[in-house]
Parts: C-alpha cells; structure tokens; sequence
C-alpha cells in the first residue's frame, strides 16, 4: 500500500478539523471521506472550503457507507452512539477503526466486540504518547506503594466537554487500580459534596475541572502522610490526539481483527 486512505467521521469538529489538516499533511495517508450528521450545514461543502481554506476535494457527507467503502481506516471521535453504528460499517468494510470517542459505557464497549470479530478496532481514552507514557507509570507507581498512598485523579477540560471523568482520567484511574490489584469500579470515588466523611482507605478519587479553552491537563497524585508524588501531563494543542490517531490508523494496516489500545500501537505492552 502507498497511502492509506483515511476517513474522518465528526469532520467539523474540533479533533475532526485537526485529523483532517493532519491526515492532508501526511506523506503516508490520503483523506479520502468526511463524515458528519444528517442535517448538517457542512454536508455538501467541500471540507477544505468548511473549514475556511483551500479545497480539499472531498464532499463532507451524512453516508458513512459510501464513504467507508474504499477506506482502510476511520478515525472517529464522536459520540457512543455514532461509533457503534461506524463500528459495525467499518466492519463490513474491514477497515480499521480507530476510536478516540469517550464516555461509552461498559454495555456500549461490550458491542464492539461483534465488529472487532471481522476488523481492526483501536481504542483509547487519549492517543497520546506521553499520556500513554504516563498510564505505564501511574501503574507502576500504584504498584510500588501501599495503600497509605491516597491516589486522586485530577483533569482539566475545556468548558465544551460533555463527559466526565474524562476518558483519560478513567485509564489512569484503571492504571493505578490495576497497579493496587483492585477494581476500580469497586474503588473509584467520582465526587465529593456536603458531608462526606473521611476519605475511605484505598479509594482512588476523581476531580473534574471545566473551563475556556483548556485542551487537557491530567495529573496523578498519590499523598501520604509528609510527602506527595504527582504524575503530570499536559496538552497544549490537540495535534498530539490527531497524530496519535493517524500513527494508529497506519499501525493497524494488515493487523489481525480484534481490539487493541495505543500502548499496542506504541510497543508498551
């Protein structure tokens, strides 16, 4: 294969606008389809002209299954609902699909599975390599220390974030629960209001900071008695998401179907 042909799903959103500005610069890839929903104002438009500069040639269209059709990979941050009707078009087009949506819950994600039977499916919370670099140490930390370690899981998003926690703040939230050999479902404390009482014993809590135009600030701090140790990474501009995303849609070319994460991608398993 030359170039892989890319399709982005959401395309007049933030992470759409900045996967297809970094899929056009790409050597490796082509853009070759923009989707967005039924009804809106983009459909019909070239999306270079949408997005305010030089034509792209690609129609932005509300049929995934036409644009999905020659693609070998879709990149798609998007809401659960819209990703599990792309997963299961992906599918039949055996194409890869790279999932950079978040807040699915537990019974969204078990209906991926049927799609990751017949194609490549990567999913996170953050396409990172650094965030991803930090999860393998958030684990490692929470190993390493007991549970006089109080371990909180504090992000901050711009004030347009419908989810919280975010997507990233769960896998680091799922790394140090994974570190302590607990569930996190059994562990998390996702907020604190009124009278709480004391903090539980090993719980790993949760802080979510909404406002302007933060693009993603996570930090894991684990605090005991006379000392704290912080685990931090922050985004300064959304590129990094895009270009973890393409680096992913690139890996999974030729992978066996089944569903895999960024630190597959990255080799940090």
């Amino acid at each position: 294969m030359d170039r892989a042909n890319i399709v982005v799903t959401g395309a007049s959103g933030r992470m759409g606008q900045m996967l297809v500005r970094t899929v056009t610069a790409s050597d490796r890839a082509v853009l070759s389809g923009a989707v967005e929903r039924e009804g809106h104002p983009w459909i019909g438009q070239d999306i270079g002209r949408a997005m305010g500069g030089a034509e792209l040639g690609i129609t932005v269209t509300d049929d995934p299954l036409e644009a999905f059709a020659t693609a070998h990979a879709i990149i798609d941050f998007t809401t659960p609902a819209a990703t599990l009707e792309f997963a299961a078009l992906a599918a039949q087009a055996r194409a890869v699909h790279v999932i950079g949506t978040t807040g699915m819950s537990d019974a969204e994600l078990a209906k991926l599975k049927p799609a990751a039977r017949h194609a490549t499916i990567i999913r996170a919370g953050n396409m990172s390599l650094g965030v991803n670099l930090l999860v393998q140490l958030t684990r490692q930390v929470a190993a390493a220390l007991d549970e006089d370690y109080d371990i909180e899981v504090i992000e901050a998003h711009h004030n347009q974030k419908v989810d919280a926690p975010s997507g990233t703040a769960l896998m680091l939230g799922e790394a140090a629960a994974e570190g302590r050999g607990v569930s996190l479902d059994a562990a998390a404390d996702r907020g604190r209001d009124g009278i709480t009482g004391r903090r539980t014993r090993g719980h790993i809590g949760f802080s979510a900071i909404r406002g302007g135009d933060i693009v993603g600030e996570h930090d894991v701090m684990f605090a005991a008695a006379g000392e704290r140790i912080i685990l931090r990474h922050v985004a300064s501009d959304r590129a990094v998401f895009a270009r973890g995303a393409l680096k992913a849609a690139l890996w999974g070319q030729g992978r066996k179907p089944g569903e895999y994460d960024m630190l597959d991608v990255l080799g940090l398993r």
